[in-house]
């Protein structure tokens, strides 16, 4: 059976096929899942894991929660970060003998900060189409939530773990005419507070944890101040960061002075993205 285009009108067929038919290599389909609330997913997501003939997860038993919320009966394989580099050439293969595959993390899109970008690109190569179905994001849904400028931002993943490359990373983010987005594990999520603080301790954050969960909480504030409240004890959750672009000599931010000179935010550092 013909897959359906990619913004395809009703009525789609499904995805599955008789492999070796002669129909040529499947598709890849590279799915955001909810980060937190199970409703949060798109519906062409739900129709997608429901055609496919296997989907590959970074964890198999919280995908399969998913699932069954859903009423979805699909093979699972396991594709982790540990394992990526191991099963993509026998997904690759299935994909190649017609198989039409999805390729989700435990939250938000895949090879984001998360395993998918080596399946991917193992199978462009190999001529195989990958498709991506759009939805939640924590980067996305952080920056709105966080209340600073959104009109030109850049996400730049995990602060590395020992404290010289952390305080290197950091100052090199925070020195960025944008807004940052950064993600950080809960035991380590201090430890980053205290070298924006020591950098600049009146810089606007928001820390984000647990975004669309029962416990969400979006803590807003000067650096120091924000250190100071969060106390000493374990933190728990998943968190993202959104720092404040850096101010200028003369009192304004670098988004304050594109809008002021009427320039283009989105389009003076390469590392920026612009979302609309």
């Amino acid at each position: 059976m013909g897959r359906e285009r990619a913004g395809g009108g009703s009525g789609p067929t499904s995805l599955k096929r008789d492999p070796g038919h002669g129909a040529g290599p499947g598709t890849l389909f590279l799915i955001a899942t909810p980060i937190g609330n199970l409703e949060d997913i798109t519906l062409r997501a739900l129709r997608v894991l429901q055609e496919v003939d296997w989907i590959a997860a970074e964890d198999t038993r919280r995908t399969a929660i998913l699932l069954r919320r859903h009423g979805i009966d699909c093979r699972l394989f396991s594709h982790h970060a540990h394992s990526e580099h191991r099963s993509a050439p026998g997904l690759v293969s299935r994909l190649m003998a017609g198989e039409s595959g999805a390729l989700v993390t435990d939250a938000g899109t895949p090879a984001i900060s998360d395993p998918g970008f080596h399946l991917a690109r193992a199978a462009r190569r190999a001529g195989i189409r990958v498709e991506v179905i759009p939805g939640p994001s924590a980067i996305l849904a952080a920056l709105l939530a966080s209340g600073l400028p959104a009109d030109r931002f850049a996400f730049w993943g995990y602060p590395p773990p020992r404290e010289g490359a952390r305080r290197r990373f950091i100052e090199s983010a925070m020195s960025q005419g944008c807004t940052i987005v950064v993600f950080e594990a809960p035991h380590r999520v201090l430890r980053c507070m205290e070298a924006i603080a020591a950098i600049d301790p009146e810089r606007e954050v928001a820390i984000c944890r647990e975004m669309t969960k029962k416990f969400e909480q979006i803590d807003r504030g000067a650096a120091r101040d924000l250190l100071e409240r969060a106390g000493r004890g374990p933190q728990r959750g998943e968190f993202t960061l959104v720092i404040a672009a850096g101010r200028t000599k003369g009192g304004t931010t670098a988004a304050d002075a594109d809008a002021g000179s009427g320039g283009d935010a989105g389009s003076s550092t390469p590392d920026a993205e612009r979302r609309r």
